[in-house]
């Protein structure tokens, strides 16, 4: 749902704050995330980690992506973030303001839109965003103007005057993320937001995130579970249990698992990774009930792994480096394995 979090003093956003800073030079921090630490459960027994020790900078301007399976984590600093739920440990800071004590400050810079839908169903495509901007002060000519062009940018100007209970659920989303950039944040939270929208609409989403970055310096910060969609982002926080696991630019990312990456399906992972080992001399992990090496050249192995092992290798891929493979390298399983 985006937020309707009440404000107490309604002011004018500052359109152009944020982009006038990146313009003069100045590399602002948006987020600073110190130690921070959260559990749920009221009595140690039945106290579960969600997130345990994070830190993490953001920086004005930037297009940041939290990745992760679920239960990973991003859920609860998303919320943290947004101010729904206090600090348990740790610290942090929006744009200077600290979390705990400013409040009120911190929500008249930002919007949020939640995976959740909020959308009146009994108003009208205009008129769910028209609410919105009266929550931040936002009215005359300078609302009519933002209405006009968040309508365009989303394709939703055919669908102003009409009921947003007959909507689609990929329309309706529409409506969901103009909703949180009607006041143009400083900073800009969304939740799974390609959640509901066809291919499509989420090339179109991204190119409309990338404009707000670069345009107007807005910083953008994005939990997702799409593997494919983290590559647009400038910075990734891959969290696994709670925990961050890497963080970096994801070529950079990439970069630093290797040339290729060959997985081998076989009926005994364990025997074969030591096999290959001892007589290949390559090193080989077991995955997942899968061999996996990285190498330069991994295609120049996959015959002779085959050869080597004639009924052993029930099958075999070759491929580049991914987010999962990043993953995997510092976790030591898939991105989707089951939690137990």
């Amino acid at each position: 749902m985006t937020t309707t979090m009440p404000i107490k003093t309604p002011a004018k956003p500052n359109i152009n704050g944020a982009s006038a800073e990146r313009h003069r030079g100045r590399s602002l921090q948006a987020i600073s995330v110190a130690g921070v630490s959260h559990a749920y459960g009221s009595r140690r027994v039945d106290s579960r980690k969600a997130l345990t020790d994070l830190s993490l900078e953001v920086q004005s301007g930037e297009i940041f992506v939290v990745l992760g399976p679920n239960g990973g984590g991003k859920t609860t600093l998303f919320r943290l973030l947004s101010t729904l739920i206090p600090l348990q440990a740790g610290s942090a800071t929006i744009f200077g303001h600290e979390l705990m004590r400013e409040q009120q400050a911190i929500r008249r810079l930002m919007g949020v839109v939640f995976q959740a839908p909020s959308l009146d169903r009994k108003l009208t495509v205009a008129e769910n965003i028209r609410l919105q901007a009266v929550l931040y002060g936002l009215s005359g000519a300078e609302l009519t103007r933002r209405l006009d062009e968040l309508l365009e940018h989303f394709a939703l100007r055919d669908r102003a005057g009409e009921l947003t209970e007959r909507l689609s659920g990929g329309l309706r989303r529409r409506v969901e993320l103009a909703k949180g950039m009607i006041h143009q944040p400083r900073l800009l939270l969304l939740d799974e937001p390609s959640t509901g929208l066809d291919p499509a609409a989420r090339s179109d989403l991204w190119r409309y995130l990338r404009q707000l970055s670069a345009e107007q310096g807005t910083t953008i910060v994005l939990t997702t579970h799409f593997l494919d969609e983290a590559d647009g982002a400038d910075r990734i926080a891959i969290l696994n249990e709670g925990q961050l696991v890497a963080l970096g630019p994801p070529d950079e990312l990439r970069g630093e698992v290797g040339g290729d990456s060959i997985t081998i399906e076989t009926l005994e992972p364990e025997s074969l990774a030591q096999e290959i080992h001892q007589s290949l001399g390559l090193t080989a992990r077991v995955i997942d009930e899968t061999v996996r090496l990285e190498m330069k050249d991994g295609h120049t192995w996959v015959s002779r792994i085959v050869e080597a092992f004639p009924g052993r290798v029930s099958g075999i891929r070759l491929g580049k480096p991914t987010l999962e493979d990043v993953f995997i390298a510092r976790t030591g399983h898939q991105f989707w394995k089951e939690r137990l």
